[in-house]
């Protein structure tokens, strides 16, 4: 007869491990029941609307991004749009390529944007400022002028928001540095209005800013031409075929004091263009110890500058290049003025100061 085997009862600690073992071999089932999981998943995809509308919205907000982004090419009306609402840094357009870009322009249209931001407080109809394109905007301006094309009454243009460019000036010498280098004399004359209409602390933060990409020697100079521009600015009709020694050594006589001496000799209204200008510069130059000149190399006569005051009796020139000339004949005596300063304003005034002087006795 086969012995019975004893059974003992597990414990509680067998028991325990026991358990731990099957669930760790046991796979968890969810205890939601399985349509309950379908229709949770298809609540959480469900999107309103039929494809199209959501196609649409989808569309209208990527819209809604590029334009702020400035990235949407609008078309504005010319006369919406005021060119020099900020200073243009380009001073001089060369009618030769002006003439070229209207051509293109009639025939193609504007294929490069203009841009443009919009005026805070616009007067009249002048909703945008100019950044950049200023050749473009004047090109097309006169084709719609001469032929009264209808497709030429706007232009291309992309809105922007100059304080995320880093400024208005900033933008635009930016645009014109990289089409199509500025004159020495235009990157200073710039960067000192900008500082003068509060846009920068002063010249020296304003070269800073616009030409922070620029060597710091180019930035040294940039700063020179810029002291021209605020020294002698109104007093120059050709400075912007102006050499870059030649700049140099004139703002190094401008710093020396000779601005006065300048002022009068460009008063007297002998620089009728670029060459006879930078002659009356030159000679002050020379006066001041610095012709810039080899001996050696010879070269044009100086030009001898009239200084202010009296030449002989009859001849007075002031130091604001008025010369005057008293000449008399068989008719009495006669009162002459010349010079750049002379004009139908000054001579009415004068002629009143005279008839005052003369009802008095």
């Amino acid at each position: 007869m086969a012995k019975r085997r004893k059974l003992e009862a597990p414990s509680a600690e067998d028991l325990g491990r026991i358990e731990e073992e099957f669930r760790r071999e046991t796979p968890y089932r969810n205890p939601t029941a399985p349509i309950a999981t379908v229709a949770s998943e298809a609540a959480e995809a469900y999107q309103p609307g039929t494809p199209e509308q959501r196609r649409d919205e989808a569309q209208a907000a990527a819209f809604r991004d590029a334009e702020e982004q400035g990235r949407v090419i609008k078309l504005i009306g010319l006369d919406e749009v005021e060119p020099v609402s900020i200073p243009r840094d380009r001073t001089v357009l060369d009618k030769e390529s002006l003439e070229e870009l209207e051509y293109s322009i009639g025939l193609h249209g504007v294929r490069l944007p203009i841009e443009v931001y919009e005026i805070k407080d616009p007067a009249q109809s002048k909703r945008f400022g100019l950044i950049s394109g200023y050749r473009r905007l004047i090109a097309q301006q006169n084709l719609y002028q001469r032929t009264g094309a209808d497709n030429l009454a706007q232009i291309k243009a992309v809105v922007r928001d100059p304080e995320q460019m880093g400024g208005a000036f900033v933008a635009m010498v930016e645009e014109n540095e990289i089409r199509q280098d500025l004159s020495h004399y235009e990157r200073g004359r710039i960067a000192a209005i900008a500082a003068q209409q509060g846009a920068f602390a002063n010249t020296e933060a304003a070269v800073s800013e616009m030409f922070g990409a620029a060597s710091k020697a180019k930035r040294s100079k940039i700063r020179s031409f810029a002291m021209i521009f605020e020294e002698l600015g109104d007093m120059l009709r050709f400075p912007e075929g102006m050499r870059e020694k030649d700049g140099l050594r004139l703002a190094q006589a401008l710093r020396g004091g000779a601005e006065a001496r300048l002022r009068e000799v460009l008063g007297t209204g002998q620089g009728v263009d670029a060459k006879s200008e930078w002659a009356l510069i030159e000679a002050v130059l020379s006066e001041q110890g610095d012709d810039g000149r080899d001996p050696k190399r010879g070269g044009r006569p100086k030009v001898s500058v009239p200084k202010a005051g009296w030449a002989g009796n009859d001849v007075l020139r002031t130091s604001t290049g008025v010369t005057m000339r008293r000449e008399s004949d068989s008719n009495g005596y006669v009162l002459r003025f010349s010079g750049k300063g002379v004009s139908a304003e000054l001579m009415e005034m004068l002629m009143l100061d005279i008839k005052e002087k003369l009802e008095k006795g």
